[in-house]
C-alpha cells in the first residue's frame, strides 16, 4: 500500500463512528504481530523503544534520528498506517518541530504526535505561548506534507493536574491546526468525557497506565475515538520476561516456558503468515529455539 493510501486509511478511522485501537509496537517483529492479529493502524512508543534499548523514555535520552529509524524498521515491517511517537520535536525551536514532522513523513509515517512536555523537572512543561507556537509550527509541515499530527498536552504526568489548563491548551492546540488531541492520564472517565466535549477534533486517549481501566465500548461512549496503549505491552512483555528469570534464578525450574509463545506461532507471525494460522498441536521446541 503507498504512502497516499495509508494516509487516507489513517483519515477515514478518525472519521468514522465509534473508537479504534491503535496498539504501540516497539519493534518490527512486535509489528508484524499485531498486523497479524488483525488491527487496522500501529502508533510506535518511544518508552518501549527506549526499554528495548536500555535507555529511559525522554528526549534527552533518545534522539530524533534514533526514534526515526526505529519508526521505519516498523513502516517497512507492516502494510498499516503507522504513527510516531515523536516527543517533544526534538528541540524547544517551533522550526525544529517543524522539521522533525517532515522527517518522519519522508520515511513513511502517516501521522505523529508533538507533546509540551519539556523534559525539564524544574519547568516541565512549555509556556502557553511556545506550546502553541511549536503546534502551530508542526501543523503546518503537517498539510504540506499530508500528515496526521496530534497535539499532546502533558499535564497529568507531570503533576500539573490542572484540568482547566489542559482543555485550554488542546483547545489552542486544536485552533492551531492539530488534527488529533491527546492529553495522557487523565484521572477518570468525567474528565474524558470534559475533554471529548470541549474540543472539535478526534481525541486520543491511553490506557494501560496506572489508574483506572476503561473498555473501548466506555470510551467510546465517553467521546473517545482513538485508544493507544502506550508502552503498557512492552511493559507486559518485560513482566512475563521478569517473571521468566526469576522462576530459574529463585526456584531452580522452567515453567515460564509452558506459557511461552511457541516457536512455530513466532515463525509464522514473522513469516507473514500470521500466528492465528498456527496449529499449537505442532508447538513442539526445535533446536532452532536457541
Amino acid at each position: 500500500m503507498r504512502r497516499e493510501e495509508k494516509l487516507a486509511a489513517f483519515r477515514a478511522l478518525h472519521a468514522r463512528p465509534g473508537a479504534f485501537v491503535i496498539p504501540n509496537p516497539w519493534n518490527a517483529g512486535t509489528a508484524k504481530i499485531l498486523t497479524a492479529l488483525g488491527f487496522e493502524a500501529l502508533a510506535t512508543t518511544s518508552a518501549g523503544y527506549a526499554f528495548a534499548v536500555g535507555r529511559l523514555d525522554s528526549s534527552a535520552a533518545l534522539s530524533r534520528s534514533e526514534i526515526i529509524a526505529n519508526a521505519a524498521e516498523i513502516v517497512n515491517a507492516t502494510h498499516l498506517p503507522v504513527s510516531a511517537d515523536l516527543e517533544d520535536g526534538f528541540a524547544r525551536e517551533p522550526a525544529t518541530c517543524a522539521e522533525t514532522i517532515r522527517a518522519a513523513a519522508d520515511i513513511g509515517l502517516v501521522g505523529g504526535s508533538i507533546e509540551d512536555a519539556t523534559g525539564d523537572p524544574g519547568q516541565p512543561i512549555y509556556d502557553f505561548t511556545l506550546a502553541v507556537e511549536r503546534v502551530a509550527a508542526a501543523a503546518e509541515a503537517a498539510r504540506d506534507c499530508g500528515f496526521v499530527l496530534t497535539a499532546r498536552a502533558e499535564n497529568f504526568l507531570h503533576g500539573r493536574p490542572d484540568l482547566d489548563d489542559t482543555i485550554a491548551r488542546l483547545h489552542a492546540f486544536e485552533m492551531a491546526g492539530a488534527d488529533v488531541l491527546y492529553a495522557p492520564g487523565l484521572p477518570g472517565l468525567d474528565s474524558i468525557r470534559r475533554v471529548c466535549s470541549s474540543v472539535g477534533k478526534p481525541v486520543n486517549v491511553v490506557m494501560g497506565l496506572k489508574g483506572a481501566l476503561y473498555s473501548v465500548e466506555e470510551l467510546a461512549a465517553a467521546g473517545v475515538k482513538r485508544i493507544s496503549v502506550g508502552g503498557s505491552f512492552a511493559r507486559a512483555a518485560l513482566g512475563a520476561f521478569v517473571e521468566a528469570a526469576r522462576e530459574v534464578r529463585d526456584n531452580g525450574t522452567f515453567a515460564y516456558a509452558q506459557s511461552a509463545l511457541p516457536h512455530g506461532e513466532a515463525r509464522s507471525f514473522m513469516s507473514g503468515a500470521g500466528g492465528e494460522t498456527f496449529s499449537r498441536a505442532d508447538a513442539q521446541p526445535t533446536e532452532r529455539d536457541s
